[in-house]
């Protein structure tokens, strides 16, 4: 059935969170990558002596990767913010989370995979063996081949975090403050994200059921008058010994001080790592339990330039954007030295901090007001049409384009490569047909355009 004749395609499945029916194909075979045979996740380097890391299928989720390591003490570095995704699955995109800042993304704590390429070889590749194919593969949209195995990198784990949210009134502040903690040395913080609030309503009385607010009456008082809010969003990792958390309180007390935020609206939470970590879930179970979960999300994930984020923000969060009820708008900024420019994956170009805009909008079934996915789509796409009508050089993340013009418009100085790559890993375009990248045919000429 293979060959240079052969209409065969074959795409990776993991939990069915792509967006555009990236994870499908027409009149070819969708693997379902928690359905491979599973094999016992299995913790190297516990004790000391050697780096500590994991090797795991993948189709495991990253909920049992965490459940697992946290026996012997460790945890893999960098994380996404909802853990029930397969390995292979978020490894193919990038894999990112408030500790991107530091650790990077996912893809940038791997050492290595076995892959399935498209001719049907199964590769073991790393930095030293195949490693064309290692970084190709990492981030790489499925285009070259389907991991099977992963080998992810550990530290030793936390078992509590002291978890805070304040409020801005000004996005200029509040990106100000995100990046003077993303650039410091000293390990303020183990965790820095953000997001936008528009239009909301009762946002502090539902923070109370869980956030206790460091000055209740001050707190009580505030009135954000209908205007934007922005929510820091920071977490400081410690362990169960009360005198090393004193001296933590005493340094994260520090630390908020020289930060420019509505002192009367800092909220905080203790919680267990795991806890933190899965947190998106608590969220889900709520959300099942009233029939809201499985509807459609018309989600729109950017990366923007630092130098242009201020634009992006005034352009989209103040006009564009009118309503923040059916889902969170998070914004955080990320350190470019902490990924890897050899994989796959693309992010704006030249500048050391981009932010990550993940606008996560879930639609009502059936609606055709605003909060219906025709609607949600379109305004994705004006904000997709103002931001490149401002020239702001942001990138897509889970990117979907359907021409090859806009294709090779995202990767940039990437394309080469990835054509290269496509051709020689998956010569017959079997792989991954779904995001619309390489149209199926008997050779992918580096030089077609």
């Amino acid at each position: 059935m293979m060959g240079p004749h052969s209409q065969l395609t074959v795409a990776a499945r993991g939990r069915g969170h792509s967006l555009q029916g990236q994870a499908q194909t027409r009149h070819g075979i969708v693997i379902h990558m928690e359905s491979l045979q599973p094999q016992k996740l299995k913790v190297h380097g516990v004790g000391g002596g050697t780096t500590p890391f994991v090797d795991v299928s993948g189709g495991e989720l990253w909920i049992n990767i965490l459940h697992e390591t946290l026996k012997y003490g460790l945890a893999p570095k960098s994380w996404t913010d909802y853990l029930h995704l397969t390995v292979g699955g978020t490894l193919s995109n990038a894999g990112i989370s408030g500790q991107a800042f530091r650790h990077g993304p996912q893809i940038s704590n791997v050492h290595q995979l076995e892959v399935v390429a498209g001719k049907g070889e199964i590769l073991n590749c790393s930095e030293r063996q195949n490693s064309d194919l290692f970084h190709g593969v990492l981030g790489g949209l499925g285009q070259f081949g389907i991991i099977t195995r992963a080998r992810i990198a550990l530290e030793p784990a936390p078992t509590m975090v002291k978890w805070m949210r304040v409020l801005y009134l000004d996005f200029a502040a509040f990106a100000r403050d995100q990046e003077r903690l993303i650039s410091s040395d000293d390990d303020k913080f183990d965790y820095i994200e953000g997001f936008v609030i528009i239009n909301r309503t009762g946002l502090l009385d539902s923070w109370r059921l869980s956030f206790t607010p460091e000055d209740p009456i001050e707190a009580s008082k505030f009135k954000s008058d209908g205007r934007n809010l922005y929510c820091l969003e920071v977490a400081k990792y410690f362990k169960l010994d009360q005198d090393k958390k004193d001296v933590m309180n005493q340094e994260v007390k520090e630390s908020l001080s020289e930060l420019n935020y509505i002192s009367s609206t800092l909220f905080s939470s203790e919680v267990t790592y795991q806890e933190f970590l899965d947190r998106v879930h608590v969220s889900e179970m709520k959300l099942r339990s009233k029939g809201q979960w499985e509807v459609p999300h018309p989600w729109l994930n950017l990366l923007v330039p630092r130098s242009r984020v201020n634009e992006f923000a005034k352009g989209v969060f103040g006009n564009i954007l009118t309503d923040t009820s059916n889902g969170p708008v998070i914004v955080y900024p990320v350190n470019k030295s902490k990924w890897d420019n050899r994989s796959s994956a693309v992010t704006p170009e030249e500048e050391e901090i981009f932010y990550l805009v993940a606008i996560l909008t879930s639609a009502v079934p059936g609606s055709t007001g605003k909060d219906g996915v025709d609607q949600i789509v379109k305004r994705n796409q004006r904000i997709l049409e103002f931001s490149e009508a401002a020239g702001l050089g942001l990138k897509q993340y889970l990117p979907h384009y359907t021409t090859r013009h806009e294709w090779r418009s995202h990767f940039g100085p990437k394309w080469d490569d990835f054509v290269r790559r496509k051709s020689r890993y998956d010569p017959f375009a079997m792989l991954a047909p779904g995001q619309r990248i390489f149209e199926k045919s008997p050779v992918v000429s580096p030089h077609s355009s």
